[in-house]
């Protein structure tokens, strides 16, 4: 059965609405405007209503880099927002970037929620979960929170800086961090023996490692999947397979969960998406996770 999630506890973030490939999203106080691929709709609201809600635009000048006008001048550059469920709080440092993120991916926390849960219900003392294409560290942040030994992988150094930030504001600690090409940190894991009980994998459609290593989601995501699950704790375990890539279907990482482990347990899959409250659905990538807990 295909499921479709969309976060239940925020409070500092809010998709206002999206339409005609723009999106307007509160974080904190500040409400941007910004592309939106999967936008292809017409707008709920009138172009007026975001005009006079937006604080900042983002204005691309080629497919990957652009500018941020501000309404008010004085508007910072820099701000933080939190997140809280029922099992723990994290803080991240928001920021305006040359290629329209702002640090964060909102949807993200369905998958927070599973990852702290499962934390949470581990017979371990403290779980072992490691984060891979790792980003600022949503999901590193709250399997720390939740109490798990953590360890961040992500081969930007400057992204890895800044989930560091986050680490800081959130009032946590001992995070390990990596800088290095995801595929490269799982196979050494491997020869080291190393056991993980909760893997999570948000892997972007193209990238890079720190000394070029090429990553492309279709032409790599099988060998890493074949390689990862060989790391999870046999007893108790769970795993988070996300991918935001418009041409990826929930079948098909069932396929990726199902061919790399075929013992898997309490397998979910499906779409994440944002409730806009002017009444519309932004999709935002499909998942699947599994998990297994001690008897």
């Amino acid at each position: 059965m295909i499921q479709l999630l969309t976060p239940q506890h925020w409070k500092d973030y809010e998709l206002i609405d999206c339409g005609n490939f723009e999106k307007l999203e509160r974080f904190g106080d500040v409400i941007t405007v910004r592309p939106e691929p999967q936008a292809v709709w017409a707008k709920i609201l009138p172009d007026s209503e975001w005009t006079r809600l937006q604080t900042i635009r983002f204005r691309g000048r080629s497919a990957t880099s652009g500018d941020w006008v501000k309404k008010n001048p004085k508007t910072p550059d820099r701000w933080h927002i939190g997140y809280k469920n029922d099992d723990a709080a994290i803080q991240f440092r928001l920021a305006l970037t040359s290629f329209k993120h702002v640090g964060i991916f909102p949807e993200q926390a369905v998958n927070w929620d599973y990852i702290s849960k499962h934390v949470k219900q581990f017979k371990a003392k403290s779980p072992k979960v490691l984060n891979l294409f790792a980003y600022t560290g949503g999901a590193s942040l709250i399997a720390r929170a939740a109490g798990a030994d953590t360890t961040h992988v992500d081969s930007i150094r400057q992204v890895v800086s800044w989930a560091n930030e986050n680490q800081e504001l959130s009032s946590l600690e001992n995070i390990r961090w990596v800088v290095e090409d995801a595929l490269k940190f799982v196979k050494r894991e491997l020869k080291r023996g190393k056991k993980y009980n909760g893997i999570i994998l948000d892997p972007p459609a193209y990238g890079h490692g720190p000394n070029g290593e090429k990553w492309k989601l279709e032409d790599h995501i099988n060998e890493m999947m074949q390689d990862v699950v060989q790391l999870l704790d046999p007893e108790e375990h769970f795993l988070i397979l996300n991918t935001y890539s418009l041409g990826f279907s929930s079948v098909i990482v069932e396929n990726l969960i199902r061919s790399a482990f075929p013992k898997v347990e309490n397998l979910e899959t499906g779409e994440l998406y944002l409730q806009a409250t002017s009444g519309i659905k932004l999709p935002l990538g499909v998942f699947g996770k599994f998990y297994k807990t001690k008897e």
